[in-house]
């Protein structure tokens, strides 16, 4: 019941806009809870290193006196990996065009967060 309820959040954020190519819910641990990834696309390895980013990107936030993390961007020349909170113990992965509005993005990757928040 709550993968598919994961999976339903998943879906309506892919489906949000054409700027984003998959995205996945996984626990801070890295272990997947729900994930709509490209064929190919290994979920263990995206969920340990998603989870090891947000690890440190909560450590550099708080070490630099940034605050709380809210959110780790990675740029590549392919395109954007977003990764965020989804309450205290999930991780939301977005990996998304190079071309993306990525304010748009923000926004519905934070509906998707906290509605995710709200399932786990």
């Amino acid at each position: 019941m709550r993968a598919e309820l994961l999976t339903s959040v998943l879906s309506e954020l892919n489906g949000s806009t054409a700027d984003i190519e998959a995205s996945a819910v996984l626990s801070t641990d890295g272990l997947m809870m729900a994930s709509m990834l490209p064929a190919g696309m290994d979920e263990d390895r995206v969920g340990a290193m998603s989870a090891a980013m947000l690890s440190l990107g909560d450590r550099t936030s708080r070490e630099l006196a940034r605050g709380e993390l809210e959110q780790v961007l990675i740029k590549g020349n392919k395109g954007y990996v977003l990764m965020t909170h989804a309450g205290p113990d999930a991780v939301l992965t977005a990996l998304c065009k190079p071309n993306a509005r990525l304010g748009l993005i923000f926004l519905d990757i934070k509906r998707a967060a906290d509605a995710i928040s709200k399932v786990i």
